[in-house]
């Protein structure tokens, strides 16, 4: 039997080897030059970049991709911890390093706000709770039946999960510093935290119980082993091609439609596309049902993002592998970001220095860095031809002032994403980072759902399925997929 998986992104990925590991005959197909989706990798002047996900916290993940064919990931690929995880950097100059021991993340709290070692530890096993359930449990489990949600409506209410993380926080924490740090996780996925159900708090425990590791090589390196254990296996691998529209005929997908005209024929369709681009550009309206028309009106989006890639003439050995550079507003901010739709003055920042760990990243002597900015989406009808050179130029004289001094006369070889690239490369609707906001009423069987709703032989997996966005929600939405398709290949046989 014959596969396509449009999207090569690491759902796309670990859904084709899960297919392939199935016997089915796989052909992968990305629009991009290269394997990874958005997890591309720019070199630039000497400087090397991802452009994707920086923080791998369940390795297991990939192992087990590697496990489906008897091998092994660390045969293919290197994994280090990093210490400390995150280190945050407020507005009055005070930091915090987040990660590490149990020991040292309470001696970091007692420094900042003594009361707040009890209520993190309270944090930490409320977090444990949500992702015995939420993880454990509910990540790889198919959510495209309705009775399937409600049969979780009282575990999750007995969670608290109707709260948003930053509730859940405050029910904790004093400290408007470590509220903001230990709320700050859904913006890794797209979300608000004012907005985003209280289930994403299992980061918290996901990184305490499995590390914040860096894979040598970056996730270019990630992307890089996984395409030749793709290629070891005879999945077929067809870049620099965009794939038109899904073909289906009776309610069932047949095959896809290439830009170019060409019709593929294919027993199963796998799209890793963005969710809502796939019902809005690739599927007609007619053979959508109802209640898949509904969720894409009502869809919510994740914000935008500007990224700002640079080298350095010098190095920063001061400055973390991972720093979350916080800005002067928080809950403000946010709601400029996510709800007003403006592009403020100010802004906080993810800064990324690869180098701190991996030299190999830049020349001898420099370091290479990417900054990450929350921007309000494509929504907001910004001139980002205008707007990008200037909050380049505020970014860089913020850093400057601050954590990398001396900034505007080190930095080089710079250049910058913005939202309009999101839209234009990865066919992102409206240039979400993160496909549809992680929200209450847009999770489990309110998502997307990974069988796709009426179109017999068609699933989808990536961030705007369940369970949701960055690297851990796409490789178990790739195993919800596997879950699927066998007893869709039953159902068929039996026709």
């Amino acid at each position: 039997m014959k596969a396509i998986v449009i999207g090569a992104g690491f759902g796309g990925m670990a859904s084709a080897l899960r297919l392939r590991a199935k016997g089915y005959d796989v052909k992968l197909i990305d629009r991009c030059p290269m394997l990874g989706g958005r997890a591309q990798v720019f070199e630039h002047e000497g400087f090397r970049h991802d452009a994707g996900p920086t923080v791998i916290t369940a390795p297991f993940l990939l192992e087990e991709l590697f496990g489906l064919f008897g091998e092994r990931l660390e045969d293919s690929l290197s994994l280090v911890p990093l210490q400390p995880w995150y280190r945050f950097e407020f507005s009055d100059g005070d930091h915090f390093d987040y990660g590490g021991t149990l020991d040292k993340t309470l001696a970091e709290i007692n420094r900042i706000e003594p009361r707040d070692q009890k209520g993190y530890l309270a944090l930490l096993a409320h977090s444990r709770r949500i992702f015995d359930v939420g993880f454990t449990e509910l990540s790889a489990q198919p959510f495209d039946r309705f009775t399937t949600m409600l049969r979780q409506v009282p575990r999750l209410v007995g969670l608290r999960n109707y709260e948003t993380v930053w509730s859940m926080v405050r029910r904790h924490l004093c400290s408007e510093k470590l509220r903001q740090a230990f709320s700050i996780q859904p913006l890794l996925v797209g979300g608000n935290p004012f907005d985003t159900t209280s289930i994403y708090g299992l980061i918290h425990f996901l990184e305490r119980a499995y590390g914040v590791h860096f894979a040598m090589g970056g996730t270019g390196a990630v992307t890089a082993a996984l395409g030749a254990l793709i290629k070891r296996h005879g999945i077929e691998i067809q870049l620099g091609t965009t794939v038109d529209s899904v073909v289906i005929q009776n309610g069932r997908a047949t095959g896809i439609r290439l830009e170019n005209g060409t019709d593929l024929e294919a027993d199963v369709v796998v799209s890793n596309a963005d969710a809502a681009h796939l019902y809005r550009k690739m599927i007609p309206p007619s053979q959508q049902r109802v209640s898949t028309r509904i969720k894409l009106a009502a869809a919510h989006y994740s914000m935008g993002l500007f990224v700002l890639y640079f080298g350095t003439t010098r190095t920063y050995p001061e400055v973390a592998h991972h720093t979350i550079w916080m800005g002067p507003r928080y809950r403000e901010l946010l709601d400029d970001i996510f709800h007003r739709k403006i592009l403020a003055d100010d802004f906080s920042l993810y800064l990324h220095r690869p180098t701190a760990t991996d030299p190999s990243f830049a020349p001898a002597g420099c370091d290479s860095f990417y900054v990450l900015c929350p921007v309000p989406n494509q929504q907001a009808n910004l001139d980002w031809a205008a707007e990008a050179p200037r909050l380049r130029n505020r970014i860089v004289a913020a850093l400057d002032r601050t954590i990398l001094p001396g900034l505007c006369e080190t930095i080089t070889a710079d250049f910058y994403k913005t939202p309009d690239d999101f839209a234009g490369d990865y066919l992102s609707v409206h240039g979400a980072g993160f496909s549809i906001a992680p929200l209450f009423r847009q999770s489990a069987w309110f998502r997307f759902h990974n069988r796709a709703e009426g179109i017999e032989n068609l699933y989808l997996t990536g961030a705007g399925t369940h369970p949701g966005a960055g690297l851990p929600g796409v490789l178990c939405s790739a195993k919800v997929v596997d879950a699927l398709i066998p007893e869709a290949r039953r159902e068929s046989a039996t026709e």
